[in-house]
Protein backbone atom coordinates (compact mmCIF):
# COMPACT_ATOMS: atom_id res chain seq x y z
CA UNK A 1 0.00 0.00 0.00
CA UNK A 2 1.18 3.29 -0.95
CA UNK A 3 0.37 6.62 1.20
CA UNK A 4 0.66 10.14 0.16
CA UNK A 5 0.00 12.72 2.88
CA UNK A 6 -0.63 16.41 1.65
CA UNK A 7 -1.19 19.72 3.45
CA UNK A 8 -4.46 19.85 0.98
CA UNK A 9 -6.05 17.07 -0.47
CA UNK A 10 -8.64 18.48 -3.42
CA UNK A 11 -10.87 15.27 -4.45
CA UNK A 12 -11.96 16.37 -8.22
CA UNK A 13 -15.63 17.53 -6.80
CA UNK A 14 -16.34 18.28 -3.50
CA UNK A 15 -14.53 20.44 -0.50
CA UNK A 16 -10.91 20.49 -0.19
CA UNK A 17 -9.62 18.70 3.01
CA UNK A 18 -6.91 20.27 4.66
CA UNK A 19 -4.24 17.46 6.05
CA UNK A 20 -5.71 15.27 3.43
CA UNK A 21 -4.34 11.37 2.78
CA UNK A 22 -4.33 9.03 -0.18
CA UNK A 23 -3.90 5.24 0.23
CA UNK A 24 -3.46 3.20 -3.24
CA UNK A 25 -2.82 -0.21 -4.17
CA UNK A 26 -3.07 -2.31 -7.24
CA UNK A 27 -4.05 0.27 -9.26
CA UNK A 28 -6.95 1.55 -6.80
CA UNK A 29 -7.46 4.19 -4.21
CA UNK A 30 -8.28 2.90 -1.28
CA UNK A 31 -8.89 5.58 0.82
CA UNK A 32 -8.98 9.45 0.27
CA UNK A 33 -10.09 11.78 2.96
CA UNK A 34 -8.95 13.34 6.25
CA UNK A 35 -5.24 11.88 7.17
CA UNK A 36 -6.62 11.43 11.09
CA UNK A 37 -9.43 9.00 10.02
CA UNK A 38 -6.49 7.10 7.48
CA UNK A 39 -7.13 3.10 8.28
CA UNK A 40 -4.00 1.45 10.26
CA UNK A 41 -2.63 -0.42 6.90
CA UNK A 42 0.85 -1.30 6.23
CA UNK A 43 2.64 1.00 3.86
CA UNK A 44 5.26 0.48 1.37
CA UNK A 45 5.97 3.94 0.00
CA UNK A 46 5.04 7.09 1.87
CA UNK A 47 5.19 10.74 0.18
CA UNK A 48 4.60 14.63 1.45
CA UNK A 49 3.34 17.29 -1.00
CA UNK A 50 1.65 20.63 -0.57
CA UNK A 51 -1.48 19.38 -2.47
CA UNK A 52 -2.76 15.92 -3.85
CA UNK A 53 -5.47 15.81 -6.66
CA UNK A 54 -7.02 13.61 -9.54
CA UNK A 55 -4.65 13.62 -12.28
CA UNK A 56 -6.10 16.22 -15.47
CA UNK A 57 -8.15 15.66 -18.42
CA UNK A 58 -7.38 17.37 -21.71
CA UNK A 59 -10.51 16.58 -23.50
CA UNK A 60 -9.41 18.12 -26.43
CA UNK A 61 -6.51 17.38 -28.26
CA UNK A 62 -4.71 16.28 -31.15
CA UNK A 63 -1.69 13.77 -31.65
CA UNK A 64 -1.08 14.89 -35.36
CA UNK A 65 3.46 14.67 -34.74
CA UNK A 66 3.42 17.94 -36.64
CA UNK A 67 6.85 19.09 -37.62
CA UNK A 68 8.76 22.05 -35.53
CA UNK A 69 8.47 23.55 -39.04
CA UNK A 70 5.18 23.38 -40.16
CA UNK A 71 3.58 26.18 -37.81
CA UNK A 72 -0.28 25.47 -38.07
CA UNK A 73 0.19 24.39 -41.75
CA UNK A 74 -2.26 21.17 -41.69
CA UNK A 75 -1.40 20.61 -45.68
CA UNK A 76 2.05 18.98 -44.44
CA UNK A 77 -0.23 16.09 -43.04
CA UNK A 78 -1.37 14.90 -47.15
CA UNK A 79 2.47 14.31 -47.28
CA UNK A 80 3.89 13.30 -43.73
CA UNK A 81 4.98 9.61 -43.31
CA UNK A 82 2.79 9.19 -40.47
CA UNK A 83 5.57 6.51 -38.92
CA UNK A 84 7.62 9.77 -38.59
CA UNK A 85 4.32 11.45 -36.91
CA UNK A 86 4.02 8.80 -34.43
CA UNK A 87 7.59 8.95 -33.11
CA UNK A 88 7.14 12.90 -32.45
CA UNK A 89 4.12 12.03 -30.61
CA UNK A 90 6.15 10.17 -28.20
CA UNK A 91 7.40 13.39 -26.92
CA UNK A 92 4.22 15.38 -27.00
CA UNK A 93 2.78 12.31 -24.97
CA UNK A 94 5.51 12.37 -22.52
CA UNK A 95 5.63 16.26 -22.05
CA UNK A 96 1.50 15.83 -20.92
CA UNK A 97 2.73 13.31 -18.12
CA UNK A 98 4.84 15.88 -16.87
CA UNK A 99 2.71 18.03 -17.03
CA UNK A 100 -0.13 16.68 -14.85
CA UNK A 101 -2.10 14.83 -17.84
CA UNK A 102 -2.95 11.31 -17.31
CA UNK A 103 -5.67 11.05 -19.50
CA UNK A 104 -6.61 12.87 -22.96
CA UNK A 105 -9.35 12.61 -25.14
CA UNK A 106 -7.89 12.82 -28.96
CA UNK A 107 -10.47 14.39 -31.38
CA UNK A 108 -8.66 13.80 -34.27
CA UNK A 109 -4.99 12.68 -35.57
CA UNK A 110 -3.10 9.73 -35.21
CA UNK A 111 -4.05 9.01 -31.36
CA UNK A 112 -6.01 5.93 -32.25
CA UNK A 113 -2.44 4.34 -33.51
CA UNK A 114 -0.33 5.73 -30.86
CA UNK A 115 -3.01 4.82 -27.80
CA UNK A 116 -2.14 0.97 -28.99
CA UNK A 117 1.67 1.72 -27.87
CA UNK A 118 0.80 3.91 -25.07
CA UNK A 119 -1.46 0.68 -23.70
CA UNK A 120 1.09 -2.01 -24.25
CA UNK A 121 3.98 0.47 -22.53
CA UNK A 122 6.18 1.10 -25.56
CA UNK A 123 5.79 4.60 -24.61
CA UNK A 124 4.76 6.37 -21.49
CA UNK A 125 1.93 8.49 -21.92
CA UNK A 126 -1.68 9.37 -20.11
CA UNK A 127 -4.50 6.91 -21.13
CA UNK A 128 -5.77 7.99 -24.27
CA UNK A 129 -9.58 7.79 -25.68
CA UNK A 130 -8.60 8.86 -29.25
CA UNK A 131 -11.23 9.65 -31.86
CA UNK A 132 -9.63 8.56 -34.95
CA UNK A 133 -10.19 10.59 -38.08
CA UNK A 134 -12.40 13.43 -37.75
CA UNK A 135 -15.58 13.40 -39.80
CA UNK A 136 -15.83 15.89 -42.16
CA UNK A 137 -18.16 17.39 -45.26
CA UNK A 138 -16.58 17.88 -48.64
CA UNK A 139 -15.40 21.12 -48.05
CA UNK A 140 -15.60 21.37 -44.30
CA UNK A 141 -13.57 22.28 -42.04
CA UNK A 142 -11.93 18.69 -42.04
CA UNK A 143 -10.96 19.59 -45.86
CA UNK A 144 -7.57 20.38 -46.62
CA UNK A 145 -8.63 22.87 -49.34
CA UNK A 146 -5.51 23.90 -50.51
CA UNK A 147 -4.59 20.26 -52.04
CA UNK A 148 -6.45 18.02 -54.38
CA UNK A 149 -9.72 16.59 -53.28
CA UNK A 150 -8.01 13.43 -54.28
CA UNK A 151 -5.15 13.75 -51.83
CA UNK A 152 -8.12 13.83 -49.11
CA UNK A 153 -9.96 10.97 -50.43
CA UNK A 154 -6.52 9.03 -50.18
CA UNK A 155 -5.71 10.24 -46.89
CA UNK A 156 -8.97 9.70 -45.67
CA UNK A 157 -8.09 5.66 -46.35
CA UNK A 158 -5.27 5.85 -43.96
CA UNK A 159 -7.59 6.45 -41.15
CA UNK A 160 -5.93 9.26 -39.85
CA UNK A 161 -6.73 12.93 -39.04
CA UNK A 162 -9.71 13.43 -41.52
CA UNK A 163 -12.27 11.41 -43.16
CA UNK A 164 -14.83 13.32 -46.03
CA UNK A 165 -18.25 12.28 -45.70
CA UNK A 166 -21.46 13.30 -47.44
CA UNK A 167 -25.32 11.97 -46.97
CA UNK A 168 -26.28 9.69 -44.29
CA UNK A 169 -24.99 6.54 -45.56
CA UNK A 170 -21.07 7.52 -45.96
CA UNK A 171 -21.63 9.51 -42.67
CA UNK A 172 -22.81 6.09 -41.24
CA UNK A 173 -19.93 4.09 -43.15
CA UNK A 174 -17.34 6.85 -41.78
CA UNK A 175 -18.30 6.53 -38.45
CA UNK A 176 -18.17 2.80 -38.51
CA UNK A 177 -14.81 3.21 -39.97
CA UNK A 178 -13.05 4.62 -37.06
CA UNK A 179 -15.22 2.11 -34.21
CA UNK A 180 -13.41 -0.66 -36.76
CA UNK A 181 -9.58 1.08 -35.70
CA UNK A 182 -11.65 1.11 -32.13
CA UNK A 183 -12.60 5.14 -31.73
CA UNK A 184 -12.96 5.65 -28.13
CA UNK A 185 -15.24 8.68 -29.22
CA UNK A 186 -16.25 10.08 -32.55
CA UNK A 187 -15.91 13.60 -33.39
CA UNK A 188 -17.87 15.36 -36.49
CA UNK A 189 -17.45 19.34 -37.64
CA UNK A 190 -20.57 20.51 -37.49
CA UNK A 191 -19.68 24.15 -38.27
CA UNK A 192 -16.42 25.74 -40.29
CA UNK A 193 -13.36 26.86 -38.58
CA UNK A 194 -10.54 28.78 -38.11
CA UNK A 195 -7.43 27.13 -39.63
CA UNK A 196 -9.75 25.63 -42.51
CA UNK A 197 -8.99 27.92 -45.89
CA UNK A 198 -12.42 28.74 -47.69
CA UNK A 199 -15.53 27.74 -45.11
CA UNK A 200 -16.57 30.19 -42.49
CA UNK A 201 -16.92 29.44 -38.23
CA UNK A 202 -20.40 31.14 -38.27
CA UNK A 203 -21.84 28.11 -41.11
CA UNK A 204 -23.09 24.49 -40.57
CA UNK A 205 -22.18 21.76 -42.67
CA UNK A 206 -23.39 18.58 -41.35
CA UNK A 207 -27.30 18.02 -41.66
CA UNK A 208 -29.00 17.23 -38.61
CA UNK A 209 -30.08 13.86 -39.89
CA UNK A 210 -26.35 13.40 -41.17
CA UNK A 211 -25.32 14.13 -37.91
CA UNK A 212 -28.13 12.07 -35.90
CA UNK A 213 -26.80 8.83 -38.33
CA UNK A 214 -23.43 9.19 -36.51
CA UNK A 215 -24.72 9.43 -33.33
CA UNK A 216 -26.89 6.54 -33.61
CA UNK A 217 -23.83 3.89 -35.32
CA UNK A 218 -21.79 5.31 -32.25
CA UNK A 219 -24.31 4.63 -29.65
CA UNK A 220 -25.16 0.85 -31.14
CA UNK A 221 -21.07 0.56 -29.96
CA UNK A 222 -21.65 2.82 -26.69
CA UNK A 223 -19.43 5.55 -27.91
CA UNK A 224 -21.19 9.18 -28.09
CA UNK A 225 -20.06 12.41 -30.44
CA UNK A 226 -18.36 15.49 -30.26
CA UNK A 227 -19.16 17.74 -32.44
CA UNK A 228 -16.64 21.26 -33.49
CA UNK A 229 -19.42 24.21 -33.37
CA UNK A 230 -17.99 27.49 -33.54
CA UNK A 231 -21.45 29.51 -34.86
CA UNK A 232 -25.12 28.95 -33.44
CA UNK A 233 -26.33 27.00 -36.47
CA UNK A 234 -24.12 24.27 -36.08
CA UNK A 235 -24.50 24.29 -32.62
CA UNK A 236 -28.62 23.45 -32.13
CA UNK A 237 -28.11 20.96 -35.13
CA UNK A 238 -25.26 19.19 -33.11
CA UNK A 239 -27.98 19.31 -30.32
CA UNK A 240 -30.81 18.26 -32.07
CA UNK A 241 -29.05 15.46 -33.11
CA UNK A 242 -27.66 14.42 -29.56
CA UNK A 243 -23.92 14.92 -29.71
CA UNK A 244 -22.32 14.38 -25.86
CA UNK A 245 -19.90 17.48 -26.51
CA UNK A 246 -19.76 20.47 -27.96
CA UNK A 247 -16.05 21.67 -28.88
CA UNK A 248 -15.40 25.58 -29.02
CA UNK A 249 -18.69 26.62 -28.86
CA UNK A 250 -18.03 30.01 -29.63
CA UNK A 251 -21.36 31.98 -30.53
CA UNK A 252 -22.99 30.30 -28.08
CA UNK A 253 -26.37 32.72 -26.32
CA UNK A 254 -28.89 32.56 -24.28
CA UNK A 255 -30.88 30.09 -25.81
CA UNK A 256 -27.95 27.69 -26.99
CA UNK A 257 -27.05 27.53 -23.08
CA UNK A 258 -30.49 26.44 -22.36
CA UNK A 259 -30.52 23.30 -25.02
CA UNK A 260 -27.57 22.80 -23.56
CA UNK A 261 -28.93 22.61 -20.35
CA UNK A 262 -31.68 20.32 -21.62
CA UNK A 263 -29.82 18.21 -23.24
CA UNK A 264 -27.04 17.51 -20.60
CA UNK A 265 -24.29 18.29 -22.88
CA UNK A 266 -21.37 19.21 -22.02
CA UNK A 267 -19.21 22.78 -23.07
CA UNK A 268 -15.50 21.95 -23.80
CA UNK A 269 -14.24 25.42 -24.66
CA UNK A 270 -10.50 25.05 -25.73
CA UNK A 271 -9.23 28.67 -24.78
CA UNK A 272 -5.91 27.98 -24.51
CA UNK A 273 -5.85 27.71 -28.35
CA UNK A 274 -7.66 30.96 -28.92
CA UNK A 275 -4.85 32.81 -26.14
CA UNK A 276 -2.16 31.17 -27.74
CA UNK A 277 -2.90 31.79 -31.99
CA UNK A 278 -3.91 35.27 -30.34
CA UNK A 279 -0.29 35.69 -29.61
CA UNK A 280 0.80 34.28 -32.64
CA UNK A 281 -1.47 35.79 -35.23
CA UNK A 282 1.37 37.12 -37.16
CA UNK A 283 2.71 33.74 -38.41
CA UNK A 284 -0.69 32.85 -39.49
CA UNK A 285 -2.35 32.26 -43.36
CA UNK A 286 -4.09 36.17 -42.94
CA UNK A 287 -7.31 34.19 -43.73
CA UNK A 288 -6.98 32.22 -40.30
CA UNK A 289 -5.93 35.66 -38.52
CA UNK A 290 -8.75 37.46 -39.86
CA UNK A 291 -11.13 35.00 -39.10
CA UNK A 292 -9.56 34.22 -35.27
CA UNK A 293 -9.68 37.98 -34.61
CA UNK A 294 -13.80 37.73 -35.74
CA UNK A 295 -14.60 35.55 -32.78
CA UNK A 296 -12.25 35.51 -30.49
CA UNK A 297 -13.58 38.49 -28.01
CA UNK A 298 -16.83 36.63 -28.94
CA UNK A 299 -15.61 33.22 -27.71
CA UNK A 300 -14.85 34.40 -24.24
CA UNK A 301 -18.00 35.91 -23.91
CA UNK A 302 -19.75 32.85 -24.73
CA UNK A 303 -17.57 30.58 -21.89
CA UNK A 304 -18.18 33.50 -19.34
CA UNK A 305 -22.49 33.10 -20.28
CA UNK A 306 -22.30 29.11 -20.51
CA UNK A 307 -20.68 29.41 -17.25
CA UNK A 308 -23.32 31.95 -15.48
CA UNK A 309 -25.89 29.69 -16.49
CA UNK A 310 -24.70 26.57 -15.20
CA UNK A 311 -23.04 24.65 -18.41
CA UNK A 312 -21.00 21.63 -17.80
CA UNK A 313 -17.86 22.22 -18.52
CA UNK A 314 -14.78 19.99 -19.37
CA UNK A 315 -11.19 21.31 -19.89
CA UNK A 316 -9.82 21.09 -23.74
CA UNK A 317 -6.86 22.77 -24.91
CA UNK A 318 -6.61 21.95 -28.51
CA UNK A 319 -3.15 21.12 -28.20
CA UNK A 320 -1.96 19.94 -31.41
CA UNK A 321 1.98 21.60 -32.43
CA UNK A 322 4.81 18.79 -31.31
CA UNK A 323 7.26 21.89 -30.72
CA UNK A 324 7.44 23.09 -27.36
CA UNK A 325 8.54 26.37 -28.85
CA UNK A 326 5.40 26.58 -31.15
CA UNK A 327 2.22 27.89 -30.26
CA UNK A 328 -0.49 25.40 -28.60
CA UNK A 329 2.06 22.43 -27.96
CA UNK A 330 1.58 19.93 -25.59
CA UNK A 331 3.06 20.18 -21.92
CA UNK A 332 0.85 23.51 -21.96
CA UNK A 333 -2.52 21.86 -21.25
CA UNK A 334 -3.31 23.14 -17.45
CA UNK A 335 -2.50 26.43 -18.49
CA UNK A 336 -6.47 26.04 -20.16
CA UNK A 337 -7.33 26.10 -15.78
CA UNK A 338 -6.02 29.66 -15.56
CA UNK A 339 -7.90 30.93 -18.59
CA UNK A 340 -11.05 29.38 -17.42
CA UNK A 341 -10.18 31.47 -13.82
CA UNK A 342 -9.94 34.58 -16.12
CA UNK A 343 -13.57 34.03 -17.49
CA UNK A 344 -15.11 34.17 -13.75
CA UNK A 345 -14.80 30.52 -12.78
CA UNK A 346 -13.25 29.68 -9.39
CA UNK A 347 -9.91 27.83 -9.12
CA UNK A 348 -11.75 24.56 -7.86
CA UNK A 349 -14.39 25.13 -10.14
CA UNK A 350 -11.61 24.74 -13.05
CA UNK A 351 -10.38 21.92 -11.22
CA UNK A 352 -13.49 20.51 -11.37
CA UNK A 353 -13.76 20.40 -15.17
CA UNK A 354 -10.42 19.29 -15.41
CA UNK A 355 -10.69 16.16 -13.37
CA UNK A 356 -14.05 15.27 -11.99
CA UNK A 357 -15.67 16.35 -15.54
CA UNK A 358 -13.12 14.32 -17.87
CA UNK A 359 -14.93 11.44 -17.97
CA UNK A 360 -18.42 12.72 -18.51
CA UNK A 361 -17.09 13.81 -22.45
CA UNK A 362 -16.52 9.99 -23.37
CA UNK A 363 -20.13 8.35 -21.74
CA UNK A 364 -20.00 4.73 -21.59
CA UNK A 365 -16.47 4.61 -22.68
CA UNK A 366 -15.80 6.57 -19.27
CA UNK A 367 -13.22 5.02 -16.37
CA UNK A 368 -13.34 5.59 -12.82
CA UNK A 369 -11.61 8.63 -12.79
CA UNK A 370 -11.19 12.33 -12.43
CA UNK A 371 -11.66 11.83 -8.33
CA UNK A 372 -10.00 11.29 -5.31
CA UNK A 373 -12.41 8.40 -3.73
CA UNK A 374 -12.42 4.90 -2.95
CA UNK A 375 -12.14 2.39 -5.56
CA UNK A 376 -11.33 4.48 -7.87
CA UNK A 377 -8.09 4.32 -10.66
CA UNK A 378 -4.97 6.00 -9.06
CA UNK A 379 -4.46 8.39 -11.28
CA UNK A 380 -3.36 11.47 -9.02
CA UNK A 381 -0.75 14.05 -8.96
CA UNK A 382 0.83 16.28 -6.24
CA UNK A 383 1.84 19.73 -6.30
CA UNK A 384 4.43 21.71 -4.42
CA UNK A 385 1.75 24.67 -4.15
CA UNK A 386 -1.49 25.16 -3.27
CA UNK A 387 -3.41 25.63 -6.57
CA UNK A 388 -6.87 26.83 -4.83
CA UNK A 389 -4.32 29.76 -3.55
CA UNK A 390 -2.72 30.16 -7.34
CA UNK A 391 -4.15 28.39 -10.31
CA UNK A 392 -1.49 29.07 -12.47
CA UNK A 393 0.90 26.61 -10.12
CA UNK A 394 -0.70 24.11 -12.36
CA UNK A 395 -0.03 25.82 -15.19
CA UNK A 396 3.92 25.21 -14.72
CA UNK A 397 5.08 21.51 -15.12
CA UNK A 398 7.86 22.09 -12.34
CA UNK A 399 5.22 22.54 -9.94
CA UNK A 400 3.79 18.74 -10.30
CA UNK A 401 6.10 16.88 -8.26
CA UNK A 402 4.60 13.53 -8.83
CA UNK A 403 2.33 12.03 -11.09
CA UNK A 404 0.91 8.13 -10.66
CA UNK A 405 -0.83 6.76 -13.38
CA UNK A 406 -3.51 3.47 -12.60
CA UNK A 407 -0.93 3.37 -8.91
CA UNK A 408 2.38 3.42 -10.78
CA UNK A 409 4.01 6.74 -10.30
CA UNK A 410 5.79 8.03 -13.62
CA UNK A 411 7.18 11.29 -12.73
CA UNK A 412 9.38 12.07 -9.43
Amino acid sequence: MERIDADLLIPGRGEPVAEGCVLFEGGRIHYAGPAAQAPEVPVTTTSRAAAVLPGLWDCHSHLMGLPPSSGMNLQVLTTEPLATRGARCARDLRAALDAGITSVREVGGIGVHVARAVEEGTIEGPTVYAAGAVLSTTGGHGDVHAVPLEWMHDLSMTGADFRLCDGVDECMKATREQLRRNARVIKVCASGGVLSEVDHPMHQQFTVAEMRAVVEVAGMAERVVAAHCHGKAGIMAALEAGVRTIEHGSYLDEEACDAMLETGAVLVATRLIIDDLLAASHTMPPYAATKLAALADQHAQAVALAHSKGVTFATGTDVVASSPAAPSAWGSNARELSLLVSLGFTPLQAIEAATANGPLTVGPQAPRTGQLRADHEADLITLDADPIADISALADPDHVVGVWKSGRRVKG
